[in-house]
């Protein structure tokens, strides 16, 4: 075709780029197609030579860390206080969400969950002596991940909560969670006030020895056929846990009622979890911390196996990297606000509850769960399209969790920081979201993709562990 003939066609533009561009062709009556993609990830040349040098055995450990993760069956056993169950759990520990942080660096709802955990466990009678305990170095303080539990918003777990006891039944290990308060001024979201202790000595004093009993009389409850019949009903058990809520609710209700002796506490305990429906998120969560750990371990794999935030730092841990965390500054993010609140009281982003979309849930089956990008103005279109583009990054479809819009496909499971890096498409992540200074509570919800430099980091990371394997430093299995 001549040039003439050319510049006599009409206008058809491929627009790879800021999408802005393609907008004002198509408000100029030209034809145009918007191209999806992203530049990948900056990361050390070295480290890439050598996952490429790598990609066979990182495949091969990346398959068996998959067929580990897809097995896994997570069910609650039981119930006791995080003392007598927890590994390594004493009076003068303090578990929080996210990556290691010290008191100096904490965020506004992390300081203010401990302070009102302190007065909780009797340790302080007020903030200020709480506050000071917590900066004395007296207290230790430690990841929930390292211990294996797991705490939504600031996670903060002290030695006479109670905790539900999940197992993973393929693998025969555990994973533990605190009770879920509901929504509002709670302590997970850094309030301390004196009806927030009030709620958690109720919850210790009644709804605990409740739903033990009512547990114990049932022996399990199978969560993963709850989470996959819940992303059937509109959940995806992160920051949408209705459906989730009320499946446990028709398992649990009849067993409180045949059990408990004293009808008044019945009744409240199921009063309060039929009006918190976000009750079983502290189910969801550690259902999902079992299955990935079992994981752990693999050499040369690059599958996350955990993603966390303190507030302060968001953190990832890979299959192949020996508990090691890559970290980042946490991001604020996008979100709905309370009246009255505004992106400027917002902490950033903060909680262990990112677990589930490390294992294919929350952000990653938002199209199963379309109401929640009303958030941010988004559509039912937006949240089908968030979790096609984590099928990018993820080295599998899942066997059991299916999103019904999209034909009962899997979802998709397994993050693999090479894909994270190649695409530079990073995880989609749905949450709540905390006032930055202690004592406020939540001021909305809202949802946010991670930020890029922990998989970068965690990229570097990988190679130079593969590259101490073959120096012999580390023995290979």
């Amino acid at each position: 075709m001549s040039v003439g003939k050319i510049f006599r066609q009409p206008l058809n533009v491929v627009n790879i780029g800021l999408a802005g561009f393609a907008a004002s062709v198509s408000d100029c009556g030209g034809s145009v197609v918007q191209v999806n993609w992203r530049p990948p990830l900056s990361v050390d040349a070295d480290a890439y030579s050598t996952m490429a040098t790598h990609n066979n055995a990182i495949e091969a450990a990346n398959a068996r860390v998959m067929e580990v993760i897809l097995s896994g069956k997570p069910v609650l056993v039981g119930m006791d206080l995080a003392a007598n169950v927890i590994p390594g759990m004493r009076k003068d520990l303090i578990l929080h969400s996210g990556p290691p942080i010290t008191w100096q660096r904490m965020c506004g709802p992390t300081r203010g969950a401990i302070i009102g955990a302190l007065i909780y466990e009797g340790l302080a009678t007020n903030a200020s002596d709480a506050e000071k305990l917590a900066a004395s170095g007296k207290i230790a303080f430690a990841p929930c991940h390292h211990h294996s539990a797991v705490g939504p918003m600031a996670g903060i777990v002290s030695a006479s909560m109670p905790v539900f006891i999940i197992r993973n039944d393929t693998f025969g290990n555990y994973a533990y969670c605190t009770l879920n308060e509901g929504l509002g001024k709670v302590l997970r979201y850094g309030a301390f006030g004196a009806e927030v202790i009030e709620k958690l000595r109720w919850m210790e004093q009644v709804l605990y020895p409740v739903l033990q009993d009512a547990i114990a009389s049932l022996g399990s409850i199978d969560l993963k056929s709850i989470i996959a019949q819940a992303l059937h009903m509109g959940d995806e058990v992160h920051n949408r846990n209705r459906a989730g809520t009320s499946l446990f609710y028709r398992t649990i209700a009849p067993a409180i009622v045949s059990v408990c002796n004293n009808t008044s506490d019945a009744v409240k305990a199921l009063n309060f979890i039929h009006g918190n429906d976000h009750f079983f998120l502290n189910l969801s969560m550690p259902a999902a911390k079992c299955c990935l750990d079992a994981a752990r371990g693999v050499p040369f794999s690059s599958i996350v196996v955990a993603m966390a935030r303190n507030g302060t730092d968001f953190g990832i841990q890979l299959a192949g990297t020996n508990n090691q965390w890559f970290v980042g500054d946490a991001l604020v993010p996008d979100a709905l606000f309370f009246p009255g609140f505004t992106k400027d009281d917002a902490n950033p982003d903060i909680g262990d509850s990112a677990i589930t979309e490390t294992l294919g849930l929350g952000g990653f089956a938002i199209a199963a769960a379309p109401a929640i990008v009303q958030f941010v103005g988004g559509s039912a279109a937006d949240a089908v399209q968030y979790t096609l583009d984590m099928y990018e990054i993820a080295a599998a479809e899942n066997n059991v969790f299916q999103i019904p819009y999209l034909d009962f496909r899997g979802t998709p499971t397994g993050i693999d920081v090479r894909k994270v890096v190649e695409t530079g498409i990073t995880p989609f992540i749905d949450t709540g979201v905390a006032h930055k200074e202690p004592g406020v509570g939540q001021v909305g919800a809202g949802v946010l993709s991670a930020p890029a430099m922990p998989f970068q980091k965690a990229f570097d990371g990988l190679a130079k562990t593969i590259r101490s394997i073959n120096d012999g430093a580390i023995k290979n299995p």
